[in-house]
């Protein structure tokens, strides 16, 4: 193999291999970016960023299961404006793409939160209209195609740097989200966000988050995950994200079989640790010797080829 048989471009983006910091996960400072990026990811993504400072919900906020985690954070940030310098800091420190996620209660915040951040330097936005457990924003957003291409349009208009949206699961069909979201302008799409999900305490006889309901995130999402990549990948043109359940390079070959052009890695960074980024690299160039492939963009969709 010749070259960096790792690297591939999405939408404008230069990744020296296909494995991203998902948003959530250890994105907050610009020191833990610089801490990630330092344990071989292609790119990292931060958490969610609004318009306005928010609290987020009180605690227990995550709860561990036999099969993931299940979170509802509440989406809590100081506002993209304390955020900047946050974001500017990151920029002189990194080598990889810088990826800001966003999200809004309106299409009018979601743009002026996006605009914000590319003015601070982030290299592309990660729009979140998928967060299953906040009213008024995320799913409620990402479950309506109308409120979608909005969004998206506004957000389009107003920044010039590549924008990614995270699609939810938890709709009737993901591939008409995903359609809507192209037809706007979206250059890429990440596939999938976490599934509704709770934990009761048997002792109590109560559920155990403060908001009763979070997003199921880990191994137990990863085989519908895997469909949404694979459904989407026959139905859209712009590159895919895979995102859910991934633990180890071979969730991640997966997930490029299907058609991802990279993947994103959370829950396994907290409950494993940041090496799990230069394992999956490892394994994926490993497969790709064995293989006799010249590059992971070879494997992209390859099981939709006959």
């Amino acid at each position: 193999m010749r070259g960096n048989s790792l690297s591939i471009n999405i939408a404008g983006l230069q990744l020296k291999n296909p494995v991203i910091l998902a948003s959530g996960i250890l994105g907050y400072t610009s020191a833990s970016l610089q801490s990630i990026a330092e344990n071989g990811v292609g790119a990292v993504v931060t958490k969610s960023i609004g318009l306005k400072p928010r609290s987020g919900y009180s605690n227990p906020t995550v709860v561990q299961t036999k099969c993931g985690l299940i979170n509802a954070m509440g989406l809590p940030n100081p506002g993209i404006d304390a955020y900047a310098s946050e974001i500017r800091q990151a920029k002189a420190l990194l080598t990889v793409p810088l990826i800001v996620s966003v999200y809004g209660f309106s299409a009018e915040e979601y743009a002026e939160t996006a605009r914000r951040a590319v003015e601070a330097g982030a290299d592309a936005v990660e729009l979140n209209v998928s967060c299953p457990h906040v009213k008024e924003t995320g799913v409620e957003i990402g479950q309506n195609p109308e409120v979608l291409v909005e969004v998206v349009r506004k957000v389009k208009a107003v920044v010039g740097k590549p924008v990614i949206v995270k699609l939810s699961p938890n709709v009737t069909d993901i591939a008409e989200l995903a359609e809507a979201a192209a037809d706007a302008g979206a250059d890429a799409l990440t596939a999938i966000n976490t599934l509704r999900a709770m934990a009761i305490d048997i002792e109590t006889a109560r559920p155990i988050l403060s908001n009763k309901r979070g997003g199921l995130s880990g191994p137990a999402i990863k085989p519908i995950a895997l469909r949404c990549v694979y459904d989407l990948y026959e139905k859209v043109k712009i590159p895919l994200i895979g995102c859910g359940g991934i633990t180890d390079w071979r969730d991640a070959v997966e997930f490029l079989l299907a058609g991802a052009s990279a993947v994103q890695v959370g829950t396994a960074v907290a409950l494993k640790s940041p090496a799990v980024f230069k394992a999956i690299n490892r394994g994926v160039s490993a497969y790709l010797r064995k293989k006799k492939l010249e590059s992971v963009k070879d494997l992209v969709g390859l099981a939709h080829r006959s």
